[in-house]
């Protein structure tokens, strides 16, 4: 049932989207589906249906960062060509340091053998670590990615959005509609549809996120990131899908295909425990990582 509609303006822009780090092959798409998961109820002190839904979702960040540590799964869809990739992660993430540690499972098809093991990526402001890389990087090393200065900002490449990344985009949303209350996991939650900006959402992020978002906001072929935000009635982020759209390079001879990858992030489980170690400048691999 939608009860209301607001609407905010927006913009585009025509760019290509970068899905590399060997995680997501520009060949293959990735991203879908959430799994579930539970967590603590809230008490109701804030009446999130009564409020205007800019406001709401303008403020899921900050709510999540006073919210602290979390635990998170993850899933990424991408369709390209007929092909339909899926990959899936869990772990936790602390909203406050914006740091989290995550084991990132690629099916069959994507990894190429049977026997891969599972990718473990620290989510740290402007980077990304991952360990299990494959494509030439030693077991013991890691491999850091900018964050910044993908095309993307990391919110595809890695096979995972960074959880407040995706919750920062909706900062940015505009066009949105509550669309009513339902349960998610034994927690009553309100669902808002919309579409997100990725220049708006940018400008309005925190210091930590912007770089990235503002690297999402001159990669994607489209500014406009349509979504669905379930949140509980403290205003908490539970549940968010994402839809991200870019054109990937075709091969010699044919033309480029549309990509369309689906970003689901699920959250509960508030107030776990997390801890995050960076890597030392010893174990980070420095050499040639292969391609393809």
């Amino acid at each position: 049932m939608v009860v209301q509609q607001y609407r905010d303006g927006g913009g585009a822009r025509a760019a290509r989207a970068l899905a590399v780090a060997g995680v997501i092959a520009v060949t293959a798409g990735c991203v879908g589906g959430g799994g579930g998961g539970g967590g603590s109820d809230g008490s109701g002190q804030r009446a999130v249906a009564a409020e205007r839904p800019l406001d709401v979702l303008g403020r899921a960040a900050g709510v999540l960062a006073e919210a602290g540590g979390a635990e998170a799964r993850t899933s990424m869809e991408t369709a390209a060509g007929g092909t339909r990739v899926t990959i899936r992660g869990e772990g936790t993430y602390d909203f406050r340091t914006q740091m989290g540690r995550l084991k990132v499972v690629l099916p069959t098809d994507a990894a190429g053998a049977d026997d891969r093991r599972p990718i473990t990526e620290l989510l740290a402001p402007g980077a990304l670590y991952m360990k299990n890389r494959g494509a030439g990087v030693p077991d013991d090393k890691w491999v850091r990615i900018d964050t910044t200065a993908l095309e993307d900002g990391n919110l595809v490449t890695g096979g995972v959005t960074d959880p407040m990344a995706a919750a920062e985009l909706l900062r940015g949303a505009a066009d949105v509609t509550y669309e009513g209350k339902s349960e998610l996991a034994g927690v009553t939650v309100h669902h808002y549809r919309g579409v997100a900006d990725l220049n708006r959402a940018a400008r309005a992020a925190s210091p930590q996120s912007r770089g990235a978002l503002s690297a999402a906001a001159k990669g994607f072929s489209k500014d406009a990131v349509p979504f669905d935000a379930y949140l509980d009635e403290e205003g908490r982020l539970r549940k968010v899908r994402h839809r991200f759209s870019f054109a990937s390079e075709g091969r010699e001879g044919q033309e480029a295909a549309e990509v369309t990858v689906v970003s689901t992030l699920l959250l509960y489980g508030f107030g776990a425990p997390v801890t995050v170690k960076l890597p030392d400048e010893d174990d980070i691999y420095t050499g040639e990582i292969r391609q393809g």
